[in-house]
């Protein structure tokens, strides 16, 4: 008989109180167990002492006759220091899934393609400024030749 250390859900609806409970694995979540062995109010904060409620040592004796917790009671275990549990990592749970991806990789494009943009009108604004004064000095040179022209006979008259 194969046994586990698991939450057995008690409590009202959107009310949960759990009992830690060794049972055999094949007996439902509610169901059947050998022994109540602590108690879990997730509604409690979580510095409560009462949040979790454990005999450790009747964990530690189920754990010695092969019964396996679930990995919440584990990590209970785990802080009142009754099993050594290892860390877990998965290195993709925090990364973006495909569609996220794709909307990323299309507002790089689109701000890169703006930047290039702007920086094309920039160059060409640059280059209109630089062609510009270039202009102006010959027709400035010109008008100069006009008013002088215009001068000219009213200083004679």
């Amino acid at each position: 008989m194969s046994l586990s250390i698991r939450l057995s859900r008690g409590g009202s609806k959107k009310r949960p109180y759990y009992r830690v409970v060794v049972a055999d694995a094949r007996s439902p979540r509610d169901g059947r167990f050998i022994e109540k062995i602590g108690t879990y109010n997730p509604l409690l904060a979580k510095d409560s002492p009462e949040r979790i409620k454990l005999d450790t040592e009747r964990a530690a004796h189920w754990l010695k006759m092969g019964a396996q917790p679930t990995d919440r009671v584990a990590r209970f275990l785990d802080v009142l220091g009754v099993k050594e549990r290892a860390a877990r990592n998965n290195p993709n749970k925090g990364k973006p899934g495909e569609k996220a991806t794709e909307r990323a990789e299309e507002r790089a494009e689109k701000l890169k393609a703006a930047e290039e943009a702007a920086a094309e009108a920039a160059a060409q604004a640059a280059a209109a400024a630089a062609a510009a004064p270039v202009a102006e000095e010959p027709a400035a040179e010109a008008e100069a030749t006009e008013a002088a022209t215009e001068e000219a006979p009213a200083a004679d008259a």
